[in-house]
């Protein structure tokens, strides 16, 4: 499986909004805020993974313990607005999208 790249995902966007006749100032800027919340979907995985679905917690005040990690929340807000907008734009992600590798992220 191809790794899915920034570039290759905005492409992937961009030629499905030419093709839908839907090319636009205001579609582009859709996709930008789309791509940035890929980067922010990107960035809460790594940390879920890297810290797990739950945290340790220390406040100083001798109260510590273990509580979820917030990131898994976000996570799925972040993923129903990513949808949001590809369901307003009536785009749905190639299979196609990591041909570009020059960017990772």
């Amino acid at each position: 499986m191809k790794q899915i790249t920034r570039k290759g995902l905005e492409k992937d966007l961009v030629d499905q909004l030419e093709r839908n006749g839907s090319l636009g100032k205001y579609y582009l800027d859709l996709v930008r805020d789309y791509l940035e919340l890929w980067d922010t979907k990107n960035a809460l995985l790594a940390d879920i993974k890297g810290r797990g679905v739950t945290v340790k917690y220390n406040n100083g005040g001798g109260q510590a313990g273990i509580k979820k990690n917030e990131s898994v929340e976000q996570l799925l807000k972040v993923n129903k607005q990513m949808l949001c907008i590809l369901d307003y734009l009536a785009l749905k992600p190639s299979c196609q999208v990591g041909d570009d590798t020059d960017e990772e992220m």
